[in-house]
């Protein structure tokens, strides 16, 4: 597959940001988070990959930064507001690009549609890796309501669950410690991560499937719930978290035991998005799993 940026025109008329880095026998194929976020977390994939001979595909998912925006508040596009519009976008884009026997990997929101992925397309993957996504989102809720719990008083959890009531998103002290919950379970470690003059999240995609914030599940996500198909998925499977995740690491646990063909490695001083707090982990914990179904050793 030939290297660089490429822009997809899709069936529906909408264009997609793709670029596909790295060299090698090996195809894998990166899902973002957000809802609404964008492809820059897996730019340097392909670097950090290189020794296992990894090819980096990545792609901005439609109303993201690089990608077609369409106007959500019109109601002709609330279409493409489901998961189902998003899952067959996913399977549209490996087609264009000409992926097969190839390797899928979500992050987030992007976990859960490789799930989605695996259940319906799985006969195209040789290899899932969910990357800080379980497989509900009321457990998530009860999990993230925990750690707000034992992180702050009780004061300060009824002013932020006021404010939420009120909607006043805006409210300085709230935003205070919303910022003190992501430095320790979001990104540990932004000073990794790139840098842009102005936001590059697509506020209304993320609002309407997530809510204001990662502690805040308001959305249309908030009923997602696939506990009683996990074990359906058949292909080879990496569940990588970080150690100090968002996500509840003890039903990262049980997908473990319930996905047959699977290995389960929690990435030190890691948070949601532990691959930029923590990339040297990350990255052999990945290469050595790409590396080990690759040569039959899984």
């Amino acid at each position: 597959m030939t290297t660089g940026s490429k822009i997809l025109t899709l069936d529906n008329g909408f264009h997609l940001f793709t670029r596909t880095v790295g060299e090698g026998d090996i195809k894998l194929l990166c899902v973002h988070g957000g809802p609404g976020s964008n492809h820059e977390e897996f730019e340097n994939f392909g670097e950090e990959l290189a020794n296992y001979h990894v090819q980096v595909s990545m792609y901005d998912q439609l109303g993201s930064f690089y990608s077609d925006q369409p106007d959500f508040s019109d109601p002709a596009n609330k279409k493409y507001l489901t998961i189902d519009y998003y899952l067959s976008e996913l399977e549209e884009v490996r087609q264009k690009l000409g992926l097969d026997n190839f390797y899928l990997l979500g992050h987030s929101w992007g976990g859960l549609l490789a799930q989605e992925y695996a259940l319906k397309y799985g006969s195209h993957l040789k290899g899932l890796i969910i990357m800080s996504m379980v497989d509900n989102i009321p457990e998530y809720i009860t999990n993230i309501n925990r750690l707000r719990d034992e992180m702050f008083s009780k004061f300060e959890v009824d002013y932020m669950k006021e404010v939420e009531e009120q909607e006043r998103f805006d409210d300085p002290k709230y935003n205070e410690l919303v910022v003190k919950l992501y430095k320790v379970y979001v990104m540990r470690h932004p000073e990794n991560s790139g840098r842009h003059t102005v936001s590059t999240n697509a506020t209304p995609v993320y609002n309407y499937f997530q809510g204001n914030n990662e502690f805040v599940m308001t959305g249309i996500l908030k009923d997602w719930d696939r506990r009683a198909d996990t074990h359906k998925i058949t292909n080879k499977t990496l569940l990588t978290f970080g150690d100090h995740d968002t996500m509840p690491l003890d039903a990262a646990e049980r997908m473990h035991k319930e996905i047959k063909h699977s290995r389960f490695v929690l990435t030190p001083d890691g948070g949601h998005c532990h691959s930029v707090d923590n990339p040297q982990a990350f990255f052999q914990t990945l290469g050595e799993f790409l590396t080990d179904v690759q040569t039959g050793r899984f």
